[in-house]
Parts: C-alpha cells; structure tokens; sequence
C-alpha cells in the first residue's frame, strides 16, 4: 500500500481551539455588557479625535484578553485600550476590540459589538465578531469558511443583480481622518449620490457582519482603524465578498502599515466593479485616493459612467 500523501492541515482543524476561545471569550464580554449597558457607565475622552472610553470598554477588554492568556499564554496581543501586551515573537498576535462602537454605547445607541482575531504573521487567520444585543455570533477561519447562528455565511454569493435603486452601501473612516479631508469627502460625498443610502454605524465590525450576512451590498473604508480591520475583514472574505485596496490591490486586512495602507472597497462580486469605477471616479479628480505602493491596475471605463459625469 503507497503511504498517505501529505496534506496541508484543515484550516477548520488547525485553528479550531482558537476559535473557540475567541468565541467563548467574546459572548462572555457580550454578556457582561448587555447586563451593564442600562445601569449608566463613566465616559471621557480617548485622545483628541472624537474617540471616547467607557468603564464598559474596559471590563469587556480584561475579560477577553484574560480569556487568551489562560489558554495561549504565550501569544502577543493587541488590545483597544491597553495596547500591547506580551508574546514570545512566535508571530502570533491577537487583536481585541472589547466593544467596537462606543460612542453609539455613549449616547444611548444599542450599536455595538465586541471584536477578536488572531493574526498569525500578520495576516487573519481567525476572526470573530459577537453581538450582545442580539447575541448572535459570526466567525471565521482563513480558508474554512464563515459562520453564524443559522450556518455558513454567503453574503458575497453570485446571483444577485445590482439594485435598480443603487447599491445599500456602508462607510468608515479612521479616527485620524480630518472634517476637512479632501479625499475622504470626496469619496464619502460620491458614495451618497451613486448609492441608494450611506450608512455610517461607528461601530465597523458590525458593518463587515452585515456585509458578511449580505444585508448590505458594499463597504468603503478610508485610512480604517487597525485593532477591528483583520476580524471583520476575514469574516467577510470568507462569505465570499471581494475586498480590495482602491488602486485595486488584494487586500490582506492586515493591521501594520500606514493608515494609508488600510483603505478598501469590499462588495458583492456584482457590485464591486460599480465601486472600482466610483474610486475611479473620485482619483480622477483626487489622484491621493490611491495613494499606495505600485502601479495601480489600469480598469477600462464603465458604461455605467459613460453619461452624466
């Protein structure tokens, strides 16, 4: 009998034990905020761009990160509000965001999600989203899939035509990101009169599960925030949703690098290209949209903006 061919692991199998600290840890972090969120909480500014911190975030954040360090104690991890904290240099880094949306949390706003993925040489292997207001959980594995509560994830499954009424689209941009930027304005600006409405959550994790479930057609980012990019940026790729750089670039959703390096469009495999030629629309007259290492991969023009443009 010829031996058993060697075979890369399951990426299901691999890092299964991961996942599932990273799921139990955030649903724990969900409960405890859902139990909080009516009783009143302090809040005080995080810096000087309109950030805020709440008690919330900070209780979520300990209980997470207490959750990988009883099980990965050796791992590096990135969290919101601590920064950085230990590791081994073996490459592995988690990303804890305790509570993603808290300025929503802050003004009453039930928005809010916690956020975990684990990056092994800085690219997403793991990725883990949980809502405590409902308390459904979407998870992923590079390579294995995504899932929720009713199975796997599809929202970049084929089949579905663009809108006739334009594509429901979501923005985010990075806390770093002037009122004033030219080019966040004019991308923001385009996105609202090409798309049948712009939602802006402040809480972008939630954005990528809704993307990920195929509630919504596209998602923009510009200079994005780095500790939630990996985790909802997997979840989405593996649903099948395309997520590009906008010079067109794959992109890896890492979180090292400039802020620059963290813009992306993300849609539908239909309406991606009618974002491309949206960024096309604005680099032309903004050619800082796609600021970027390389040369951009040169895209024929669309019918779509043949006329009225």
């Amino acid at each position: 009998m010829s031996p058993t061919p060697n075979r890369p692991p399951d990426p299901s199998v691999r890092f299964a034990p991961e996942r599932r600290t990273a799921v139990a840890a955030a649903e724990e972090a969900g409960a405890l905020l859902r139990s909080r969120f009516p009783d009143g909480f302090a809040a005080r500014p995080k810096g000087e761009l309109g950030d805020v911190v709440t008690d919330l975030d900070l209780m979520a954040e300990r209980l997470v990160v207490g959750r990988i360090r009883e099980r990965f104690p050796h791992d590096r991890i990135l969290a919101e509000e601590s920064g950085e904290l230990g590791g081994d240099g073996s490459g592995r880094t988690w990303l804890v965001d305790p509570l993603d949306g808290s300025n929503n949390v802050v003004i009453g706003l039930p928005a809010y999600v916690v956020g975990v993925a684990l990056c092994v040489d800085e690219a997403p292997v793991v990725g883990v989203v949980h809502d405590p207001v409902t308390g459904r959980t979407w998870s992923a594995l590079r390579g294995g899939g995504a899932h929720g509560p009713d199975g796997r994830l599809a929202g970049g499954a084929g089949g579905r035509p663009l809108p006739p009424a334009g594509p429901l689209l979501a923005w985010t941009q990075g806390h770093a990101v002037s009122r004033d930027d030219p080019v966040a304005r004019a991308l923001r600006h385009t996105l609202e009169i090409r798309s049948r409405r712009l939602l802006q959550l402040w809480a972008p994790l939630l954005t990528w599960a809704m993307l990920a479930r195929g509630d919504i057609d596209g998602f923009v980012g510009y200079r994005a925030e780095a500790i939630d990019l990996p985790a909802g940026a997997l979840l989405a790729r593996e649903a099948g949703v395309a997520v590009r750089h906008l010079d067109g670039r794959e992109f890896g959703g890492g979180f090292t690098g400039p802020d620059t390096e963290r813009s992306f469009v993300a849609g539908r495999p239909e309406v991606l290209p009618y974002l491309m030629d949206l960024v096309d629309l604005v680099a032309a007259s903004a050619p800082a949209v796609r600021a970027g290492p390389g040369t951009a991969p040169s895209r024929a023009p669309r019918r779509a903006f043949q006329e009225g443009v």
